[in-house]
This record gives structure tokens, sequence and C-alpha cells, in this order.
């Protein structure tokens, strides 16, 4: 079976090997995989920013939706041909993140998901929705969970800042829309936020044009969003705390604007809280499936690429191009 690995960074180094087939051990599913999506995670794994000591070669990617095709010794929750995605932490089942948990990243920590086939830990997998594709549940496991994650306190009538439109923030944008909150969006591109108003955002600014972005959602919200999700970082972090209310929150999550020094004394002036986010467990990802099945939701895919094409994939999701998650088939 084929393999996508990191032999030595840098995306030009991206290629494909041929390995046996795995055989699952105790606890273990063998799932052939039909669909794999890129997260920026993969982007910066793949150039050596992520982790510049990582051992290589590495398979990379975390998300993938496949079908179990064997199970091993103690399987007892999951059965042949059930469709199921791994999720981001193979040892994250609920309750607060450990360091051990932490340890069981795909992708990162360990191989990842980039394969024809893969093994599992049998409570690293979870069910996926009914209606949606393998292509749309390959999206779920990073992004989906990170924005469900994000959303943990957001109330109906509530307004929410998301920054740009990549995975977690369309993610972000769909689930918070469904659950009753007015949802802002900012992106550099005019024709990004015209199709982020027709999957439910309320208004939309381009913060190229209009760098004081903090200022438009505040004017947008009357007294500052209730809740930031942060994509992009130290870079946007000093607006962000601008952006959002007194006693609000800011979900920390992704750093895409870079680093900058940043002065936490507004935010403590304002009782702002910042949470971290680092994807979610098994138990948020059941939570959310739930909600996307009852809501009907489908995920925004951009553009599916062969699996053969990984190398291409890779280049486009670096482009900034895309509107939504980017996806390999198998």
């Amino acid at each position: 079976m084929k393999q996508l690995i990191i032999p030595a960074f840098g995306l030009d180094q991206l290629a494909f090997r041929d390995v046996p087939e795995p055989s699952p051990g105790n606890g273990q599913i063998l799932v052939e995989v039909k669909a794999v999506s890129l997260n920026y995670r993969d982007l910066i794994v793949a150039k050596g920013y992520y982790n510049p000591k990582m051992q290589l070669p590495r398979v990379p990617g975390s998300d993938a939706a496949g079908i179990v095709v064997a199970v091993g010794d103690g399987v007892t929750g999951v059965k042949l041909g059930d469709r199921v995605c791994g999720t981001f932490f193979q040892d994250w089942e609920s309750g607060p993140i450990t360091e051990a948990a932490g340890k069981s990243a795909l992708g990162g920590a360990i191989d990842g998901v980039f394969a024809e086939r893969i093994l599992l830990n049998e409570r690293g997998v979870v069910p996926i929705p009914t209606h949606l594709s393998f292509e749309e549940a390959a999206t779920l496991p990073c992004a989906g969970v990170t924005a469900w994650n994000a959303l943990a306190n957001v109330h109906p009538t509530q307004t929410i800042l998301v920054q740009g439109t990549g995975g977690v923030s369309l993610f972000a944008l769909q689930l918070a829309s469904a659950l009753g909150a007015k949802v802002l969006v900012t992106s550099s591109d005019d024709a990004k936020l015209a199709k982020a108003l027709e999957f439910g955002a309320t208004a939309g600014t381009n913060y190229r044009t209009r760098p004081d972005w903090d200022k438009w959602a505040k004017e947008q919200s009357g007294v500052g969003v209730d809740l930031v999700v942060e994509v992009g970082g130290a870079g946007t972090l000093d607006r962000s705390v601008k952006a959002v209310r007194h006693g609000g929150e800011i979900a920390l999550i992704g750093v895409l604007a870079g680093g900058s020094s940043f002065n936490p004394l507004p935010m403590m002036m304002k009782s702002v809280t910042l949470r971290g986010i680092f994807v979610g467990s098994r138990e948020i990802f059941s939570a959310m499936n739930a909600f996307l099945e009852r809501h009907s939701i489908h995920p925004v895919v951009d553009r599916v690429f062969p699996f053969a094409d990984a190398a291409t994939a890779f280049q486009h999701l670096e482009s900034g191009k895309h509107f939504g998650k980017v996806v390999l088939a198998l």
C-alpha cells in the first residue's frame, strides 16, 4: 500500500512509498482510507516550521475518513464495514487534555493518516454522520472539532467574530449560525466575504481596506463581540482584545498572522477570557457530529484532489486561494 511521507522538510520533498499493509493489534482497527483533508498544521509540518526536530520520515495528516476493514482482538465498539473518522488525538476520550493525550496527535508526534490504510485505536474513531460523504467527513477531525470546541460557551443572540475563511473559520460560521448567533467575518478577499454571507454570516469586512476591523466589529455589535475565534495569533490578538466586549472571550486557535509583542493589560482591564483551543476530545467530536446531523450541516469543501496529486493540493493550500477545506480522495 502507499503512504505519503515527509523524508526531508520542504513541499518539494513530499514523496510516496510502498509499505506492507499493517495488521491490527489488540484494541486496534484497520481503516481503508477514502478521503483525507489538509490543515494549515500539515503545511507547516511539511515545511519544518511545526517541529524542526521532528523525526523523519513522517507520515503527515490528522484528518481521515474511511471504512473499517479489519479489527484486532478485544475490539467491541467498532465492526467491519463501519464508516468512521479518526480522532485528532488518539488517546483523548473526554475531560481536560492531559500531557499524555497531547502526545497522541496524528501527523505530528506520531505518524499520520495520509495512506491507503491506517491503524487506529478502537477508542480513537467516531462514526461518520449519515448525511456526509467521505470527502466531507474527512474535514471534521481537526477544523470541525476545533471550531465546535471554540463555540462551547456561545448562546443564541450572541455575536461572534471569525477571522478569515479557512476551515476552522467557516466551520465556526456554520455552527454558530445554527446555534442562533450573529456572525461577523473578516477577510482580505471581497469575493470570499460575499461567499461567507451566503453561508450565514451577518456582515463582513475586508481587513486590507479596513485595517481597524476591531472598530468595525464594535460598530456591528454595539459594545463589542461576545467571542472572537482567533486564528491569527499574536499578530491579531491586540485587535481581538479591542473587538471583544468587557467580560467576553477569545478562543485562541492559530498563528496565521505571525508573531508580535502583546500587551496583556487591556485584556485584564476588560476581564476578557483567553482560552487556548487545541482541537478537542472524542467526546467533543461526537457531540459535534450529533449537532451536524440534527441541523443537516455540510462542511464547505473548496476542492478535491486525487491522492496522487497531494503535492499540488499542498501548494493550493499554501496559496491561500481556497475557500473552505482542501481534500484528497483515495
